[in-house]
């Protein structure tokens, strides 16, 4: 069995009975979302409070899955608990300061032969997905086009910094990407990294994940996808390699729709 504990969540834990393996594992709670069954396993995730001796509880997401693999070149026929890939890349992700979710526990045994993994992450209260958050204004955050911008760009240097890492998100929907306002600035948050991997070559991952994000954004303007890329390349004048880039990903968009 292998167990992690994330800096500052043992204490808390304790306090909750919740310091083991075994006893998140029982843990008796309603599906935050319906259990994802497949090929012989299962995963679900569930979300409860921890006590912490303050007012207001410290939320968390504790996801939990039995059977429930991916194979990877180190492991091609067993493969390995898909919430041990997340895991990885959640640490990679805090090694290069590439914000993310802050992990509380991870932990994976064999039990009975079955292959059980726990993944527990704390709430990011407060935080709106990019696809709430823009083009509509509902939430009352997007007020006017300097926010608007503020958060294009945030959006843009921390994807850009996770590129220049060669890292592939693989599945940047704009749902995946979290942002909550910060005085005059925003904290953006990247999720769901169960597919991300490190490519070879950067451009390999540029091209996959700004042509995915950009298929899911076709109902922002131009003005909005030209100050995003801008803010990306760090240019204020698009040079002609920026520019190649920009026709590429609109050219894996236009593919895509055939």
């Amino acid at each position: 069995m292998y167990e992690f504990f994330g800096n500052n969540w043992p204490l808390a834990l304790k306090q909750n009975s919740l310091y083991s393996f075994n006893t998140l594992w029982q843990l008796q709670a309603d599906w935050f979302e319906e259990p994802n069954i497949r090929r012989g396993g299962w995963s679900g995730v569930v979300k409860i409070p921890l006590k912490n001796g303050k007012d207001e509880p410290s939320y968390i997401f504790i996801k939990r899955q039995e059977n429930h693999t991916s194979r990877t070149w180190r492991h091609p026929l067993s493969g390995i608990a898909t919430f041990q890939k997340e895991y990885e890349n959640i640490k990679r992700f805090h090694h290069y300061h590439i914000p993310t979710l802050e992990l509380v526990y991870f932990g994976t045994r064999t039990y009975n032969g079955n292959l059980q993994a726990i993944i527990a992450t704390q709430d990011l209260a407060g935080y709106f997905p990019l696809d709430t958050l823009l083009p509509s204004s509902d939430l009352g955050t997007i007020d006017n086009w300097k926010t608007k911008r503020s958060l294009l760009i945030a959006t843009a240097r921390v994807l850009s910094r996770m590129h220049q890492h060669n890292i592939q998100h693989n599945s940047l929907y704009p749902k995946h990407i979290f942002a909550k306002k910060v005085n005059n600035d925003w904290d953006i948050r990247i999720i769901d990294l169960e597919k991300a991997k490190r490519r070879l070559l950067k451009r390999t991952a540029i091209l996959r994940d700004l042509g995915t994000l950009r298929r899911h954004t076709l109902d922002w303007t131009v003005k909005e996808q030209m100050t995003f890329f801008k803010a990306y390349v760090n240019e204020t004048k698009l040079s002609p390699k920026s520019k190649k880039l920009w026709y590429q990903i609109q050219d894996r968009v236009l593919n895509k729709s055939k």
